[in-house]
């Protein structure tokens, strides 16, 4: 998701395809439901983590072959794909395999390191690829050829993971197939079932899609915005500055914020802490207010100002992980949660859609303020919901 953003605006495609194009590859995590009981249902969540790591290291050769092709925008878009139903899969696996492992009050004070290892990956993603496909644009002189060197570096990676991990993953004794009372069919819907019976339904529902309705379109068009020249309204850095200033020192500061908020529901709960969370995600925001309406050349300070919105971002965000964590509690935790995430993704998708036509139509300084008034709906939902007092605090 981060990379085809970042590779397609250094190819010359436009913002507002970008953020079309790009936010429908959230559809494989908005209807993974639909298949997660099978992951539930099916063989061991450590062999579809093995054989999806496989899978995700063959789909990323695929996008390293089509990157020079002469339709590349389509072939691309094709490998992502395929990329984006197995990085999805391998999520409801991933996710199952976490929750088996851990008993709640564990899984909210690991929710932070956790989140680190997943933004340490941002990190080699958003950041250290990024650095270096700048470098070898500038070598080479052929972006293309750049791109394609990074996705190889990245298919080798995956297949080697495949393999280590088909060595050394651990085998809890909880990880087996779900018992079949009724046959897969009636197994199946049961898991649905049980999850669209759960109490104040409609509630969980309208937290899981506003709470990042705001991010969701601003995430969209921060790379492009730090990437566009200074007549069009943005920053006018370089693939290698966005890469240091955005992708590796900004994600150091999302990784911050996410251990410090498992930390801080581990000491208070969820429901004590889901205020400070939810304000600290979205005032830093106001930044790209400032940043676009005063272009600043000083490197510093738009790093300071990523910094700042992206520890914020980390911190509020570990109060929606808690979250879906109580909504799954029960029968079907894995399927339930891959619902859940579900309902995450189609929140990010849905107003990921339009993001870059607005922003093509308002200009960037008009854009972040639309971003700063779509934050109010997260806090209405916020208010809404339900949450034990003891739930998240270590005992």
């Amino acid at each position: 998701m981060t990379l085809s953003v970042v590779m397609y605006k250094s190819l010359g495609i436009s913002n507002t395809a970008i953020a079309f194009y790009t936010s429908w590859l959230n559809l494989p995590w908005v209807i993974k439901p639909l298949w997660s009981p099978l992951v539930d249902l099916i063989r061991t969540k450590r062999w579809w983590i093995v054989s999806l790591q496989a899978v995700l290291g063959a789909a990323l050769a695929l996008i390293a072959l089509t990157v020079p092709a002469p339709i590349f925008f389509r072939s691309t878009l094709a490998g992502f794909w395929l990329l984006a139903f197995s990085s999805a899969t391998h999520d409801i696996a991933a996710d199952g395999f976490y929750l088996l492992a851990l008993p709640p009050h564990q899984q909210a004070a690991f929710v932070g390191v956790r989140s680190t290892f997943y933004q340490l990956a941002m990190i080699a993603g958003g950041g250290v690829l990024v650095f270096l496909a700048g470098s070898w644009t500038e070598a080479f002189g052929d972006p293309r050829r750049a791109w394609l060197g990074v996705f190889v570096l990245l298919a080798v990676f995956l297949v080697l993971a495949a393999i280590y991990h088909g060595l050394v993953l651990p085998r809890p004794a909880g990880d087996r197939p779900g018992a079949r009372s009724a046959g897969l069919a009636a197994d199946y819907l049961q898991v649905f079932a049980a999850f669209f019976r759960k109490q104040d339904l409609g509630t969980i529902l309208a937290f899981l899609l506003c709470y990042r309705l705001a991010q969701a379109q601003l995430v969209k068009l921060v790379i492009p915005f730090l990437l566009d020249s200074r007549a069009a309204g943005g920053l006018g850095l370089s693939l290698r500055e966005e890469g240091i200033l955005y992708g590796t020192i900004g994600i150091a500061a999302l990784v911050a914020g996410g251990l410090a908020g498992g930390y801080a529901i581990s000491r208070q709960g969820l429901r004590r802490m889901r205020w400070p969370m939810i304000i600290s995600m979205y005032l830093p925001a106001t930044a790209f207010v400032a940043l676009a309406l005063t272009q600043p050349s000083n490197l510093a300070l738009v790093g300071g100002a990523l910094v700042v919105e992206q520890f914020g971002y980390g911190f509020g965000f570990t109060a929606y992980m808690v979250y879906m964590m109580l909504v799954s509690e029960g029968e079907y935790r894995t399927a339930h949660y891959a619902i859940c995430t579900g309902f995450m993704a189609l929140g990010m998708m849905l107003p990921g859609l339009p993001a870059g036509w607005i922003q093509d139509h308002l200009g960037y300084v008009k854009f972040f303020l639309w971003v700063c008034l779509a934050t109010l709906p997260a806090f209405v939902a916020t208010a809404r919901i339900k949450v034990d007092p003891g739930y998240g605090r270590r005992t």
